[in-house]
């Protein structure tokens, strides 16, 4: 009697925690019966005190078929940055790898439209630190003067050193589970 008490109990509580969460939790049900290997999504405004506007948007994914191989990533990611006076440019750039541990992501692309000149084709990357409250995000172009060099590696990235404008970041990683 008492082991079914149990997993009576351990139903009710997974079911509470299946609905509670939404989809996140609900991979294995007949709507999601996968989980993907990896992701980062969302989108944040960083912080910057001579009120420069900087946004970064991510919809990078890795497929559980792929698991073995961040290289075989998808999606987009874009990035927009003016100044108080209005100058400034935007980016997208097509994934091309992405990396997760934990509550932290690699992803590298490249630049595929852009109003910036003389950085189409050329690779970045960016990572970002989803913790819950103030993200963070670092990108590979912090240390230099261009977007980043056309041969710049794939999964490369500075550390997730910029704050996220508090109130903005909904950023969210699915950490990747390497079958090793």
């Amino acid at each position: 009697m008492q082991r079914r008490t149990k997993i009576a109990v351990l139903g009710a509580v997974l079911l509470l925690v299946t609905g509670a969460t939404g989809s996140a939790m609900a991979y294995g049900t007949d709507s999601h019966p996968h989980r993907e290997a990896a992701a980062l999504t969302g989108t944040a405004k960083l912080y910057r005190v001579a009120g420069d506007y900087i946004t970064f948007s991510f919809d990078a994914h890795l497929a559980a078929k792929d698991n073995a191989n961040p290289l075989k990533a998808t999606g987009t990611f874009r990035w927009s940055h003016y100044a108080a006076n209005g100058e400034g440019g935007w980016a997208k750039a097509k994934v091309d790898c992405l990396l997760t541990g934990g509550r932290v992501a690699v992803v590298s692309g490249v630049i595929t439209d852009t109003d910036l000149t003389g950085v189409k084709g050329h690779r970045v990357g960016i990572s970002v630190h989803d913790t819950g409250g103030v993200d963070r995000l670092g990108y590979s172009w912090a240390a230099s003067e261009d977007m980043g060099p056309k041969d710049l590696p794939k999964c490369i990235s500075a550390a997730p050193f910029e704050k996220v404008k508090k109130g903005t970041g909904d950023f969210r990683v699915v950490p990747w589970q390497p079958g090793f």
